[in-house]
């Protein structure tokens, strides 16, 4: 069967197609045929070494599929199944993956394909954000970077769901479109930012800014936060964020800062499993819409992987088996 493996880490030019045995599951585990791989900067992180996955490995955490076989010990997951997996299922980049059944999601019939692979890891990452990290309250003002993202757009709406004003940054007018389609109150670039919400706001700033981008954004972030405002560094996109000098946060009013992950927010099957049926009902319900930005078959993960680091896009980026 085809894969995707990184040999050594680097750039995307190091995801190489290989072909490999089709793997057996093991206690706890299904084998899941593959429809459908989710893009991620996860995949990313793994592929330079900022993980302490060692290469070689098989690329690729997020999928959607049928289950093929079930492991021992398995009973409430049957073959024939449609799940999806946002981690336990390393090599989803492949014909087949082996997925650890208490981290896989089953896939509602009213849900397409590629709706599911498309709220997993960003729709759980948005929703542990909302309703977590900094829990959302009606009347707050949140600021989102790259509201265009994947992310960014599940983030705009969960926080519209929940009676928030959001301020999302953009690189493009195209991109400012695609922001305030997903319910973007104010849209503004990256240059200016702080004094657009500082001008936003009345000076007050905003109870939240949740950040993917990091080193760019870094010193605005803080800047625009209100007093016990908290900011929210999820990701690094444009590079690790700089050294932080603790005695700032209480010079910029009490603030908070953190850095959570995904991981720690699905810790458990139980955990896992609410937040997706939070997110399939929002689904189904029209009140979350997905958007995809982009279809590359599997063979041509590198070329997919460039478009998302060169930011170009906008959604969530999917490989087709």
């Amino acid at each position: 069967m085809r894969a995707i493996e990184v040999a050594t880490h680097g750039g995307p030019e190091n995801l190489q197609v290989v072909d490999i045995e089709r793997p057996a599951p093991g206690a706890g585990e299904v084998l899941v045929e593959v429809r459908l791989s989710g893009v991620n900067f996860l995949d990313v992180y793994q592929r330079v070494g900022g993980t302490p996955v060692s290469a070689p490995f098989l690329a690729g955490v997020e999928g959607m599929g049928v289950i093929a076989e079930r492991g021992p010990d398995v009973v409430d997951l049957d073959v024939g199944r449609r799940i999806g997996w946002l981690a336990g299922g390393q090599g989803s980049f492949a014909d087949f993956a082996v997925v650890d059944a208490g981290k896989a999601v089953v896939i509602p019939d009213d849900v397409s394909d590629e709706s599911a692979v498309a709220v997993l890891m960003q729709g759980v990452t948005a929703h542990y954000l909302a309703t977590d990290t900094y829990p959302i309250e009606r009347g707050d003002t949140v600021l989102i970077h790259a509201a265009a993202g994947g992310v960014g757009q599940m983030l705009t709406q969960i926080a519209k769901l929940k009676g928030a004003t959001v301020i999302g940054t953009v690189s493009t007018e195209e991109k400012a479109a695609v922001a305030r389609g997903a319910g973007a109150d104010h849209v503004v670039g990256y240059d200016d930012f702080p004094s657009e919400v500082e001008r936003i706001t009345g000076g007050t700033g905003v109870a939240a800014v949740y950040d993917g981008v990091g080193a760019a954004t870094f010193d605005g972030s803080l800047a625009s936060l209100a007093v016990r405002g908290t900011y929210v560094v999820f990701g690094t996109s444009s590079g690790p964020t700089p050294p932080l000098d603790i005695p700032r946060l209480n010079s910029g009013g009490s603030l908070f800062v953190t850095r959570p992950s995904v991981v720690h927010h699905v810790r458990t099957p139980d955990e896992l499993r609410a937040r997706a049926r939070d997110l399939f009902a929002w689904l189904a319900s029209g009140d979350l819409v997905v958007s995809i930005g982009g279809r590359y078959p599997v063979e041509e993960a590198s070329d997919a992987f460039s478009a998302l680091e060169s930011r170009e896009t906008t959604g969530k980026i999917l490989l087709t088996h």
